[in-house]
């Protein structure tokens, strides 16, 4: 290394030790003034926050405005006149404040201990108080000022501790809050739950039904003026006794004013009378404020054992004014606004509903529903906001029954009547309530209405054994359906008279080629003596209906519900006898006894129905289309009502025992002999008849045409 080539790294150490220093100087001068600033603004921090702790807000000239504010919110002190000179108490849990003349006095809460308000608002804080707590006593304040305000009267109540009040009778127990004033609660005081809480065991876990709940479910109003909005959820009302069915839940604003709901529980009644009830309240709301809004919750809770069918049938479901009722729909997430008048708005569950009747209409609704299939105790989540007509200057402007009670087609039916003569008035436009019981589509619903459900009822009125009561109504409908059946089973005795005739046209005309020729000469002899294949077909569909109104029924039977027999703990539930330990798709985990022996039933009918059928030796692809009709229905029914599969089984044991007996009682040689007079006499042909042969005898001339062509075609190629 050279001697410049050391001075020239001396000098590079040099200027780089001199950067360094130089650097590190304006650093140590940079955080020095960042410290500066950092303590200026705590003490600017520290000068807002004493200013913050003077209420230099509320001036000296604005205490008299304090003062009549807390005089409109607050009660007056035992001995005195709120509307003359008298002292007013306003309490919260913040402030506990009096006012005598234009003179505040009183404590306000901050923290762990209470402030005078005198000190308060002349800033004269002891040492011994924190900053906090004088930042807390100033906001407790200016918040409980604030609330005098904005609720005026409604102000007094919005503190107090929650207490319940019982309102009950022989069916119907109700929990009454005095925290909204709702109904908080409703129990059913004859109906039990069965929610399984263990699928692996079974175990059922009852109880008494409540159709709604404490925390889950309640009801508010909404009351409005130009400036002001009172939510009555927000509020501790007074319950007032007022005798052993009548419960009041009061609001007394002051001055004469006050707002209440009572509520009226007539004994052996599901329905509750709600009278909103005030006085003085255009002092609070003005006379133009025409409506009155309601919100209403319910978290619907499990009560059955199985959960498929009680997630299917529960929902809202309401009534438009002059229209039939309808529904928002059962299975997945629905909203929709109600834009016209409403006659009723119900909370259904598969046996129980919440049904709000007003005794005017609801102007209108907005209706939401929820699914909760990850919640084991819960089915849906139901909200209805719904308007109201409302004047302040009424004393009764509002008037609501509320239904709390069972799907029970009979009570449902007369509730409309019933609840017009406890109060004295005509029964107006039919409420059609029963129309929450899903009976199916209208032919349907009337076969039930008109026949199943009376006589069900009927039967009810005096046999104990739901199982008997089943069993003679199949007994019953089979009766009723003797004509029908005795001439289906007439047609088929034909049929098997005429099976060796039908047999040897089958052998003369083979093939496909003869298909025309071969059903013109069957329909030939069908029309010699006097059988048609279509006669046992039209009273099997009449049949049909009725099958299908059994299907809509026994799954809304509430009757049935609990109700044991044989091996089956409920009638209204799947008769589970085994819990697989696997989930088959489209069967479930779980096997139904009454569904198996349904099943094989159905498979035996089958067998017997194609027996006598001799025209299925000809179409063997049907047969095992038969066969696969029961194997479909044991995957339908396995989750359906033990009552539905067990009726199904009587129906076609019964079935298939007339089917023996009318074969044993049938000569088929006499038959035969019968039909084959009837062939002898001469015989006029019904111009059907005539129209159909023509047509057949042209479409097989047609086919012989085109059958000649297409011979002539390959005979030139």
């Amino acid at each position: 290394m050279d001697k410049n080539t050391l001075y020239g790294l001396l000098m590079m150490g040099l200027v780089i030790f001199g950067f360094m220093y130089i650097n590190n100087k304006d650093q140590q001068k940079a955080q020095q003034q960042l410290q500066e600033q950092a303590e200026k603004q705590q003490q600017q921090e520290a000068i807002a926050a004493r200013k913050s702790l003077t209420v230099d807000s509320i001036r000296p000239e604005e205490l008299a405005g304090i003062a009549s504010v807390l005089r409109q919110a607050g009660t007056p002190v035992e001995g005195s006149d709120s509307t003359s000179v008298g002292a007013v108490r306003y309490r919260t849990k913040t402030v506990d404040l009096t006012v005598a003349g234009d003179h505040v006095s009183g404590t306000v809460q901050a923290n762990d201990t209470l402030v005078p308000y005198a000190d308060l608002v002349a800033s004269r804080f002891g040492s011994d108080l924190s900053l906090q707590n004088r930042m807390t006593a100033i906001d407790n304040l200016r918040t409980a000022l604030a609330d005098a305000d904005r609720y005026r009267g409604f102000a007094r109540h919005l503190n107090g501790e929650e207490q319940m009040v019982e309102l009950k009778n022989d069916v119907l127990s109700l929990s009454i809050s005095n925290h909204g004033g709702n109904i908080a609660g409703a129990t059913l005081q004859k109906y039990d739950t069965y929610v399984n809480t263990d699928a692996k065991t079974g175990k059922i876990d009852t109880a008494l039904v409540n159709v709604c709940r404490p925390e889950y479910s309640g009801y508010n109003f909404i009351l409005t003026s130009a400036t002001r909005r009172f939510d009555t959820s927000t509020f501790y009302f007074t319950p007032e006794v007022v005798n052993d069915s009548t419960v009041m839940m009061k609001l007394d604003l002051g001055g004469g004013a006050f707002w209440a709901l009572r509520y009226t529980l007539p004994a052996d009644s599901y329905v509750v009378r709600m009278d909103v009830v005030q006085q003085n309240m255009d002092k609070v709301i003005p006379p133009s404020v025409a409506t009155m809004e309601m919100s209403w919750h319910q978290k619907m809770g499990r009560n059955e054992r199985g959960r498929v069918f009680e997630e299917r049938n529960s929902g809202i479901y309401y009534k438009y004014a002059g229209d039939s009722p309808d529904e928002l729909g059962n299975t997945g997430n629905h909203s929709e606004s109600l834009n016209q008048q409403l006659r009723w708005i119900a909370f259904k569950n598969q046996f129980f509903s919440s049904v709000m009747i007003p005794r005017g209409n609801f102007v209108g609704a907005e209706v939401a529903s929820t699914d909760l299939k990850g919640d084991p105790m819960f089915v849906k989540d139901l909200t209805a906001k719904a308007t109201m007509n409302y004047s302040s200057m009424a004393e009764n402007p509002v008037s609501i029954d509320i239904f709390y009670g069972p799907n029970l087609y009979p009570l449902l039916k007369r509730l409309d009547k019933s609840i017009a003569v406890e109060e004295g008035e005509e029964a107006g436009e039919d409420l059609q309530l029963q129309n929450l019981i899903p009976l199916g589509w209208p032919i349907f619903r009337w076969i039930s209405t008109l026949v199943i459900i009376p006589v069900f009822t009927f039967l009810s009125g005096f046999i104990k054994s739901y199982g008997i009561i089943i069993l003679l109504l199949t007994l019953f409908i089979k009766l009723v359906l003797f004509p029908l059946t005795y001439k289906s089973f007439k047609s088929q005795a034909n049929m098997r008279a005429l099976a060796p005739d039908i047999k040897a046209i089958n052998e003369k005309y083979p093939g496909q080629e003869n298909a025309m020729t071969r059903n013109q000469k069957t329909m030939e002899l069908y029309s010699r003596v006097g059988a048609s294949p279509f006669a046992g077909c039209l009273p099997m569909l009449l049949q049909m209906p009725i099958l299908i109104a059994m299907f809509w029924f026994f799954p809304s039977c509430i009757e049935l519900r609990g109700q044991s027999f044989l091996w089956a703990q409920d009638l209204a539930a799947p008769d589970v006898i085994f819990t697989l330990p696997f989930t088959i798709p489209f069967y479930g985990n779980h096997v139904s006894l009454f569904c198996l022996l349904m099943t094989a039933t159905n498979v035996i009918y089958t067998r017997v129905n194609m027996q006598n059928q001799p025209s299925s030796a000809s179409m063997p692809g049907m047969k095992w289309m038969m066969y696969l009709m029961p194997v479909m229905f044991l995957f339908i029914f396995n989750d359906y009502a033990a009552g539905l599969s067990y009726y199904y089984f009587l129906s076609l044991l019964i079935t298939i025992v007339q089917t023996y007996i009318f074969r044993l009682c049938t000569d088929d040689e006499k038959v035969r002999a019968r039909l084959m007079a009837n062939a002898a006499k001469p015989k006029k042909k019904s111009g059907f008849m005539a129209r159909l042969e023509e047509a057949q005898r042209q479409q097989q001339a047609m086919l012989r045409e085109q059958q000649k062509r297409n011979n002539n075609g390959k005979g030139r190629r």
